[in-house]
């Protein structure tokens, strides 16, 4: 091939003259900035090859713990125990439950017929079921109520 010209020197030259001239521009603008970036990368690249070098040594663990079926089998037992016994406990919950609700039915329909028989006598059944519950609260509670007397109000309407 023909030999680099005169012509062909200067312009690699001036090629040279104006990266110089870039690169040193971009330093001096963002020289702090690559320096940082550049120790970041370092310090990234530091931790991932710790963190890949213990990967391996926390693996055979887990092999082993694949290894060691009688293990597994025993959590799993665990497991199903606990499950069958906080089934146990929430069918005994329900059924305490069960158990409450037909008490307050069965409460109910004894005061519907209690109401209902003292309406056949020609009772005032109100009244009844308010002794009814004046009993059932004076029974419940043992401490004495002193009844509040009505402050004297002034009638709205002054009538004689």
């Amino acid at each position: 091939g023909p030999a680099p010209g005169p012509g062909q020197a200067a312009l690699g030259r001036g090629g040279l003259e104006f990266l110089q001239h870039t690169v040193g521009s971009l330093l001096s603008s963002y020289g702090w900035y690559i320096l940082l970036a550049a120790v970041a990368i370092y310090l990234l690249v530091q931790k991932i090859s710790q963190s890949l070098a213990a990967r391996p040594s926390s693996q055979p663990g887990a092999a082993d713990a694949a290894v060691e079926p009688d293990m597994v089998v025993r959590r799993q037992e665990a497991l199903a125990a606990a499950r069958l016994r906080m089934q146990e406990e929430l069918n005994a919950q329900a059924e305490r439950y069960k158990e409450k609700q037909r008490q307050l039915e069965e409460e109910k329909r004894r005061q519907k017929i209690a109401m209902w028989e003292s309406m056949q006598e020609g009772k005032s059944y109100k009244g009844n079921l308010k002794l009814n519950q004046q009993e059932v609260e004076s029974g419940a509670s043992t401490s004495s109520a002193v009844p509040k007397s009505k402050p004297n109000k002034k009638p709205l309407r002054g009538g004689g």
